[in-house]
């Protein structure tokens, strides 16, 4: 398991990409704000080591590299209030789908909307945390399950809910799965630095505004349980990521929907971990050969 404290990866100003990490001022737990990095070597999921080079940090990237990713699960309906405002019964066991590695995005890319999915009003928001896996897991218990857990970070599960709901034939993966509609980071704050994942402040903004406000401890399946569930007949890989569902105060819970549009701002925080910013952007069509 890690030996680093906030995993962040980043372009450098000597114009290197780098693994680190992050140097925060005193009282500072906002990764986003993230200046200056010590140099991390080797494998993040096996041996390395947390040197002492210091990299200026220019632009942080997604967190981990496409190429260290294993799978992308997702949990849907996971917070009480959130399935009472979507007016669905509370899931039993947890609600699965996966998203491809290519909807990954850095904590300030911008979230592309292909013209298929300008079409029709829609585009949502949902922040939630995200949970690294650091060792191979298979039939742990949940009072042992969050020692396989690397870190966290704060994502945003960017949804098409037309997509979702009515044209993806009934499965999510569709209307959630489009280039970059998973952005996350800052960076990865080490399990070791936050015991209790079930007692985090969790957020989003949209345009200024706050739009979402709850705790984790809302979760339905927490953190533990989610992964011990997971983990039945399963092996969890170092490198897999989950994302465990979002609180209420979606777009497509609001009357009238707040549906996102071309050039929003959103920002998805999570308390001791810090803030993601993405900008929306229409992708013009491209002309037929």
């Amino acid at each position: 398991m890690p030996t680093f404290s906030r995993l962040v990866r980043f372009l450098a100003k000597d114009g290197g990409t780098y693994y680190g990490d992050a140097m925060l001022p005193q009282g500072v737990s906002d990764l986003s704000k993230t200046k200056q990095a010590r140099v991390i070597k080797g494998d993040i999921f096996g041996k390395h080591d947390v040197t002492e080079q210091i990299a200026d940090v220019r632009l942080l990237l997604a967190p981990l590299a496409r190429e260290d990713v294993r799978t992308v699960r997702c949990l849907g309906l996971n917070y009480e209030q959130h399935a009472k405002e979507s007016g669905m019964p509370l899931p039993k066991y947890p609600v699965l789908f996966y998203k491809p590695l290519t909807s990954l995005g850095g904590p300030f890319d911008n979230v592309p909307v292909p013209t298929m999915a300008q079409e029709v009003d829609g585009l949502d928001y949902e922040c939630e945390l995200v949970a690294v896996i650091g060792k191979e897991a298979r039939e742990v218990s949940e009072s042992k399950a969050l020692e396989y857990v690397m870190g966290y970070a704060v994502g945003d599960d960017i949804s098409h809910r037309e997509w979702q709901l009515r044209r993806g034939g009934g499965q999510w993966a569709l209307g959630k799965g489009f280039d970059g509609w998973a952005p996350f980071g800052p960076g990865i704050v080490s399990s070791a630095l936050i015991k209790d994942p079930q007692a985090l402040r969790i957020s989003t903004k949209v345009n200024g505004k706050t739009v979402q406000d709850s705790s984790t401890n809302d979760m339905i399946f927490g953190v533990a349980k989610t992964i011990s569930f997971l983990s039945q007949g399963t092996t969890l890989l170092p490198g897999d990521m989950i994302f465990t569902g979002t609180p209420q105060g979606v777009g497509s819970g609001r009357k009238p929907p707040l549906w996102l549009k071309d050039g929003d701002i959103v920002e998805v925080g999570l308390e001791g971990i810090g803030t993601c910013i993405n900008k929306v952007e229409h992708i013009k069509s491209r002309p037929k050969l």
